[in-house]
């Protein structure tokens, strides 16, 4: 209920908003107030509400001492793990009933003790992992591990495949016939020393799986220098990057239709995909350049003189462009599960990017 000091300034703001020019109606919308109740309350200022200021008690409510008892059995030692749907159904089965399910429900509410009742650990709530970037080579990798056939059923090899996010080049890649977090830091340790990787210069990103959170694999990263960074569990689109590598690996037309038939002929068939994946593969994501070219610091040359190609097309015959020509430029920044606003602030620059380049 409104009292009569309330209304008067309510009335007041009204008259004030709509002598500045604003409608009444407008005006009463914003206060969430009817018009026809204001007209009511300007009829005759000194009259209040005359409904009578008192609080009603359902007669059906329960006393304190039902409710201490519904309490007291809720959290007994035989109801004690048990939510109220199957609380209440026992004890109508002995010729009981203390109150309904939802009364149940209420009243544990009430006391805050509306909890996980199970032995089992209680659902819980997983965070988007920290946003990661790359502006360089050797920042941040990506690894996981995929499944190829064998030809025994159930039985298969395990592709151990480490790539630069930046550059998209497979830094590193091992295959063997089962998954270890002893193997996973032998690789790791092996591409560290191929690219030079210094303390704290890389971060290691990959799912939740045992070989990735074994404690071998964590003892080796620390010791390397290397930060690791893991999914939440059971989404894989918080590893994008070795995903969508696995899928080209398995969807090239030269993949065997058939299982491999040793260790050694899965080995031979993935490197050859290798050398083709980083040396000639130009990969949309970073503007058609080879992930070796873009590792070695060479995709700025590159696209540069495709740019010079493409302007000088545009001098010899313009009546062929409509707008600008083709945008080469290079990739600066490669994120890996970035926030929102840094998603949207990275959309922004590149329509603005867009319209720099028209002009």
């Amino acid at each position: 209920m409104t009292s009569l000091v309330e209304r008067g300034q309510i009335i007041t703001m009204v008259r004030e908003a709509m002598s500045s020019g604003a409608r009444q109606d407008r005006a009463c919308a914003v206060i969430s107030l009817s018009e026809r109740t204001l007209q009511r309350w300007q009829v005759d200022q000194s009259r209040g509400d005359q409904r009578p200021e008192r609080m009603q008690t359902p007669t059906n409510n329960l006393s304190a001492q039902e409710r201490k008892h519904v309490l007291t059995v809720a959290n007994s030692d035989e109801f004690g793990s048990l939510p109220p749907s199957q609380i209440v159904p026992i004890l109508a089965d002995r010729g009981e009933y203390i109150a309904s399910e939802s009364t149940f429900y209420r009243i544990l509410r009430a006391e805050n003790l509306l909890r996980h009742r199970g032995a089992e650990r209680p659902a819980q709530r997983r965070h988007k992992p920290r946003a990661l970037c790359a502006t360089a080579p050797n920042q941040l990798f990506s690894w996981d591990i995929t499944y190829l056939p064998t030809p025994v059923k159930g039985i298969y090899f395990y592709l151990y495949l480490f790539m630069d996010i930046f550059s998209r080049k497979i830094v590193g890649w091992q295959i063997y016939e089962s998954e270890s977090c002893e193997l996973a830091g032998d690789v790791m340790r092996d591409i560290c020393a191929r690219e030079a990787i210094k303390p704290d210069q890389v971060v290691l990103h990959s799912d939740n799986g045992n070989p990735m959170k074994g404690a071998t694999m964590l003892a080796t990263l620390q010791a390397l220098g290397v930060s690791p960074s893991f999914s939440r569990p059971a989404v894989s689109n918080d590893n994008p990057y070795s995903e969508s590598l696995f899928k080209t690996l398995k969807y090239r037309p030269a993949y065997p239709r058939q299982a491999f038939e040793n260790l050694l002929a899965a080995r031979q068939w993935v490197g050859v995909f290798v050398q083709w994946y980083n040396e000639e593969h130009r990969h949309s994501a970073i503007n058609f350049v080879t992930p070796a070219e873009r590792h070695a610091g060479l995709d700025t040359v590159l696209l540069e003189k495709r740019a010079i190609v493409y302007e000088t097309a545009k001098k010899r015959c313009p009546e062929r462009w409509s707008g600008a020509s083709r945008n080469w430029q290079p990739i600066l920044v490669v994120h890996l599960n970035p926030d929102q606003h840094i998603a949207e602030k990275e959309e922004k620059m590149e329509g603005e990017l867009e319209l720099k380049i028209a002009a």
